[in-house]
């Protein structure tokens, strides 16, 4: 499948900015799964860019803006050819091993009600116990679109009932980690799920480490593997280390931020 993608960030200032610094993780590299076939980042006004590798082995770009700004507004546009490799990850950047990924964070942390769920890990056979944990927990909480709160953990998340695809990677990292298994999150985009004709946000899911498979993609908004529509940008312990856009400014004010994420079939029906 050929997949375009469209992303638009807007930040208004309520005073001028002396200096703008971002980080950006929003481009997608080759693997099995996905060829790159065009990307670009561009920005309304003057700025520097420096690419890089951040330390999990994700596409990074620093972006330097000197003020007064009163606006900035940054536009993210390629197109990816992807393939159905049954979620399973193969000829990525690895610098880390996977007992890196058994570490938690505040947004991952393992509580009891995760180990309560890790006992769908039960059976002899891996991989359906892993798709066995991503159907339980996709089930647990009604996934919605957009943003949301930041900086609940995995137990406020099942109490509440409800959250966003980030709240659910979250909650799945968990529950696998607490299982014994390495785990991470991804954040990328799809032409489908709960944001689909809401995007305001980047879309969020899941890779566990299985032995001799190595790692596998697991969505629990779907309840199924990402295929196709996906196309996996940046990974990380929790979504902090892989969300989209991140920075400071200097000048004080409010600030009002605008996300605006268009993912399309190449050719095909807008999404």
């Amino acid at each position: 499948m050929r997949l375009s993608i469209d992303h638009h960030t807007r930040y208004r200032f309520s005073v001028p900015q002396a200096r703008v610094v971002q980080l950006l993780r929003v481009t997608p590299s080759d693997y099995a799964a996905q060829t790159v076939i065009d990307w670009r980042i561009d920005v309304d006004c003057d700025a520097r860019l420096r690419t890089g590798l951040d330390g999990y082995g994700n596409p990074t770009t620093m972006l330097y803006l000197d003020g007064p700004l009163d606006a900035l507004e940054l536009t993210v546009r390629g197109e990816v050819l992807t393939e159905d490799q049954a979620g399973v990850v193969k000829g990525a950047h690895e610098p880390l091993p996977p007992l890196y990924f058994t570490r938690t964070t505040p947004s991952t942390k393992v509580c009891d009600a995760a180990r309560d769920f890790a006992h769908v890990m039960r059976g002899s056979d891996w991989l359906e116990r892993i798709h066995a944990l991503n159907t339980s927990v996709g089930g647990a909480i009604k996934i919605g679109a957009g943003r949301g709160p930041v900086g609940r953990t995995p137990g406020e998340i099942l109490e509440s009932g409800h959250g966003t695809t980030r709240d659910a990677a979250h909650l799945l990292v968990a529950v696998a980690r607490a299982s014994g298994c390495p785990a991470r999150i991804v954040s990328g985009h799809s032409l489908h799920g709960p944001n689909r004709g809401y995007r305001c946000s980047a879309h969020y899911w899941a890779e566990v480490h299985i032995d001799r498979l190595g790692w596998v993609g697991l969505d629990p908004s779907s309840g199924f593997s990402p295929d196709e529509s996906y196309v996996r940008v940046a990974v990380g312990l929790d979504a902090y280390d892989c969300t989209p856009v991140s920075g400071a400014r200097v000048g004080g004010g409010i600030e009002e931020l605008d996300v605006d994420v268009r993912v399309d079939e190449a050719g095909g029906q807008q999404q």
